[in-house]
């Protein structure tokens, strides 16, 4: 804009002047800008981090994971008496291979709790026997230089082999590195051969071994405890509640049970769940940009006021600068570069509190202490390019609520102007 010179001396040193003349209305102009910015980044980094917290929840898991397992029949069915417990088996693996169309990767599971000992140290361990595939299916990541995960050599000769979490790495390697080593788990010998990473709840003591090894020696080399599998070609909530209804129907053909009976097998469809709470979510989210942008309008309209009474004080200093020969354009530039100063420097000490605050609460959320916090509320940050982008439009609506009333004074006549009340 012509007249608005940024590295004229003169200008700054007015405006500095005009800035230490009109400290209570500096304060209130920087403060509307400070207070909005400063609540907008606060409820979004609050938005953010129950957002963060909650799908921490899912852990590490693929959320297109189903899992199922046997329970017991709550209605008679063709003879079957109600209280019947259901049993899954191989056949529930060939079963979902070769009847359901969704089902992507599978892994059959059998979990039971083992003592483990290694030299003089113990703990009670859950020994969880798979297939490869639960690695990708669960989300398990060996740390590195730690091993390897379960393979289909393990798998196919009935290998005694563990990988182990770090928790039981911690419980009965102190800072010895556990890979090769041998532990003693149930009377039995099994090499540990990685350590694996996975978020969960879970702070126990956790070791994964090859399925086929698990239910020869824990299920007689039979039976299944539960099945997991992905699914694909499924993304809304209704795909997944008529998969859910499909599956339970074909369940009660293979298992001899009435397909009304919700009872007979359990389901836990986590995309289902992870959609649902997406959604949920979402309009969470939304409300909270809702009162966002609120606080920021409001900012704006407290800005904008203030533009409008600035303005007006100055109509009578704006006839005594033009009587002296200053151009309207110097004297609507330097008004205007009076504010984008105060608006900047308010705007950003705003976003660095707000940005700032946000950081501090996730540094101490992401201590070990407040893990359990964590799972509800985590790392409540925004998105610095999103602050600045509120200040900016703060800014600007402060200038352009300034820019008419100004450029109206200007324009008015010296005498006009002075005598302003």
């Amino acid at each position: 804009m012509k007249g608005l010179k940024l590295l004229d001396g003169e200008n700054w040193a007015e405006i500095f002047s005009t800035i230490k003349k009109n400290k209570l209305r500096t304060f209130l102009t920087g403060f509307s800008i400070s207070w909005g910015i400063f609540m907008f980044c606060i409820l979004l980094a609050a938005g953010n981090g129950l957002r963060n917290g909650m799908t921490s929840n899912f852990g590490s898991r693929s959320v297109n994971s189903v899992e199922y397992w046997g329970r017991r029949t709550s209605m008679p069915y063709k003879g079957f008496p109600k209280n019947r417990n259901i049993r899954l088996d191989d056949k529930d693996v060939r079963f979902l291979k070769t009847q359901v169309p969704e089902a992507d990767e599978i892994t059959p599971i059998i979990s039971t709790n083992v003592s483990t000992t290694y030299l003089t140290y113990n703990a009670d361990v859950w020994t969880v026997g798979v297939n490869p595939e639960y690695m990708r299916i669960n989300g398990i990541s060996i740390l590195d230089n730690q091993g390897r995960f379960i393979n289909g050599m393990d798998m196919k000769e009935y290998r005694k082999v563990m990988v182990i979490n770090n928790m039981m790495k911690e419980s009965l390697f102190k800072n010895e590195d556990p890979v090769g080593k041998r532990v003693i788990a149930g009377g039995l010998g099994y090499t540990i051969i990685g350590v694996f990473k996975e978020e969960s709840w879970s702070r126990q003591p956790t070791a994964y071994i090859p399925f086929t090894t698990a239910q020869l020696l824990y299920n007689k080399g039979w039976g299944i405890g539960d099945i997991s599998f992905t699914i694909k070609n499924l993304e809304t909530k209704e795909e997944n509640e008529q998969f859910e209804k499909d599956l339970r129907k074909k369940l009660s053909v293979l298992h001899y049970f009435d397909p009304e009976d919700n009872r007979a097998v359990g389901i836990w469809n986590m995309l289902q769940n992870y959609l649902e709470f997406m959604g949920i979510f979402n309009g969470i989210s939304a409300f909270i940009w809702i009162i966002g942008i609120g606080t920021l309008i409001a900012g704006i309209i407290g800005v904008s006021n203030i533009m409008l009474i600035t303005v007006r004080e100055r109509t009578r200093e704006i006839g005594i600068r033009k009587a002296l020969g200053a151009k309207p354009s110097s004297i609507l530039g330097s008004i205007l570069l009076e504010s984008i100063f105060i608006t900047s420097v308010f705007g950003y000490v705003g976003m660095f509190l707000g940005v700032g605050l946000g950081e501090l609460i996730a540094s101490v959320l992401n201590s070990p202490s407040m893990e359990q916090a964590s799972h509800i509320f985590k790392n409540p940050t925004i998105d610095v390019p999103v602050a600045i982008g509120a200040m900016v439009i703060l800014i600007i609506s402060g200038l352009v609520a300034g820019y008419f009333p100004a450029w109206k004074a200007v324009r008015i006549s010296p005498v006009e102007a002075m005598r302003t009340e």
